[in-house]
């Protein structure tokens, strides 16, 4: 098992976080969505694992390449 960290692809806001932890996710599955110079971005698993922490809230500001949630996958 490994651990991936899924950063923000630009700076905004967190809009919407759609998983917890614990949850089981499929690659491909949108994990939460940024809002970004009134854009819409959503953040997808970038392989099949567990949602192991989420390390920001909504609403919260982030920054371009912050770490926003960490996944187990098997590979």
């Amino acid at each position: 098992m490994s651990e991936v960290s899924i950063t923000s692809e630009a700076s905004g806001s967190v809009w919407k976080i759609e998983v917890t932890p614990g949850q089981q996710v499929a690659e491909g599955e949108t994990l939460l969505v940024i809002e970004s110079m009134k854009m819409e971005l959503p953040l997808a698993a970038p392989a099949t694992g567990t949602v192991a922490r989420i390390l920001v809230s909504e609403g919260e500001m982030v920054e371009e390449e912050q770490p926003l949630l960490v996944l187990t996958t098997q590979s």
